[in-house]
């Protein structure tokens, strides 16, 4: 680790966004100056990332946790996690991403309409994160402020910000910007699940013509009753998880809503599968590994409409037969059609399979780097940050490719348990 303007410490490798020059949103006219009939182009405005200045390597973890070299960073793929002090909190975390989101782009507190706040890490039963935040309000005399606290698991950042798209885009718009903060603290009790904690919080601002526009026309949603993580108890802050169903929810989740995104892109782009024709894929990421396989899915839902031209001989040869066993041959199911074979009770047998696992996430290497990778540099460093996850991972996109982003297409994946999961 390395400390940055003597602030708090910056993982060794990530540019944070006080080393790059903010974008000047008080040079032109605020929203609220200049009302619009119309929103076009909404999306991310500017945006200010924020993670405890602690961290440890995951390699130490292993060491004092007694378990064999390579477990958490090669098993679940991850570097470092960060986590928290006694002197932090859920609430101050979020005040202080959205003081330095304020305070970098000089945007005035009066001129935000509504603020919504993603997380699940709940200092109070009934009271809201945001009501907390709207101290920093006071002093600029707005009480006029839409919005709540949204808490379902690791969904709650992305159905605020999906809120703040549409009151933007909105008939009832009044022309101010919308602020969505994902902030939450990852921590799990001794054992296993420990080590894909974390915390972190994203701030980001919504607004008309905005350099990422963000089109929620084209998506598709997962829900479903799963009790795959949970927090039935309110005297500790520990969840109740299983690994292994929760991975599956989040598999079969994927699989869900990638077959339908996927018909959807292919009737719009003229029939080329979303991982082809999208320049970049983020992830829901409480552990890299997880990712990995999330790219496999991609890849044999691809292979259902497709078939295995793509891939290696010795990958087609694990990859048809599993296929095989849903009842469909490769390559001849429509794009239409793919949901239904995901939906299939044979199809779950392809969740457990290692070695389809394995062939695919080898075959995938390549595209896996080029793809997915850039937007998982931030969570490998300070964890599972649950609601900030997909926040971060745009975050991560943009330090890694910068400007090239500019007139390319991204495809984000979020999930929460419970369970319910866009893309």
């Amino acid at each position: 680790p390395r400390r940055t303007r003597g602030g708090p410490l910056v993982p060794a490798g990530f540019l944070p966004f006080d080393t790059v020059a903010p974008a000047t949103v008080s040079e032109a006219p605020s929203p609220a100056a200049a009302p619009l009939q119309v929103a076009e182009n909404v999306g991310i405005l500017a945006a200010e990332v924020y993670f405890p200045g602690t961290c440890v390597r995951q390699s130490d973890l292993e060491e004092a946790d007694g378990v064999s070299a390579g477990k958490y960073t090669k098993g679940l793929g991850q570097d470092e996690m960060a986590f928290t002090g006694d002197r932090e909190d859920i609430n101050s975390v979020a005040l202080t991403v959205l003081k330095r989101l304020l305070e970098k782009y000089a945007i005035s507190p009066r001129d935000i309409g509504r603020l919504e706040v993603g997380t699940e890490t709940l200092v109070d039963k009934s009271k809201s994160t945001k009501t907390v935040l709207m101290q920093l309000f006071e002093e600029s005399g707005n009480t006029d402020v839409e919005g709540a606290t949204v808490v379902n698991a690791c969904y709650g950042g992305t159905a605020a910000l999906i809120n703040a798209v549409n009151y933007v885009e909105s008939r009832s718009w009044d022309g101010r910007y919308a602020v969505v903060i994902a902030a939450d603290i990852a921590v799990y009790e001794a054992g296993p699940a420990r080590p894909t904690g974390g915390c972190g919080a994203v701030a980001v601002l919504i607004g008309p013509d905005a350099p990422l526009q963000i089109d929620l026309k084209g998506r598709a949603t997962h829900a479903s009753n799963a009790w795959d993580f949970y927090k039935p108890h309110p005297d500790v802050e520990y969840p109740e998880v299983n690994g292994k169903v929760s991975q599956t929810c989040y598999l079969h989740a994927l699989d869900d809503v990638y077959t339908r995104f996927s018909a959807m892109w292919r009737g719009a782009e003229g029939g080329a599968a979303p991982s082809k024709a999208a320049d970049y894929f983020i992830f829901h990421a409480p552990y890299n590994k997880l990712v990995q396989k999330a790219w496999s899915r991609v890849m044999l839902c691809d292979a259902l409409v497709d078939g295995c031209g793509d891939f290696t001989a010795e990958a087609a040869a694990v990859v048809q037969p599993a296929v095989q066993k849903a009842g469909v041959a490769a390559g001849e199911t429509p794009a239409a059609a793919a949901n239904g074979v995901v939906k299939g009770a044979a199809w779950a047998g392809t969740y457990a399979d290692r070695d389809l696992d394995y062939a695919l996430r080898s075959a995938g290497a390549g595209t896996y780097g080029s793809k997915v990778s850039p937007a998982g540099h931030l969570s490998k460093m300070i964890g599972n940050t649950y609601t900030a996850s997909v926040f971060c991972g745009i975050a991560s996109l943009l330090d890694k490719v910068g400007a090239s982003l500019e007139g390319k297409n991204v495809v984000l994946f979020s999930y929460g348990s419970g369970a319910l999961a866009p893309m």
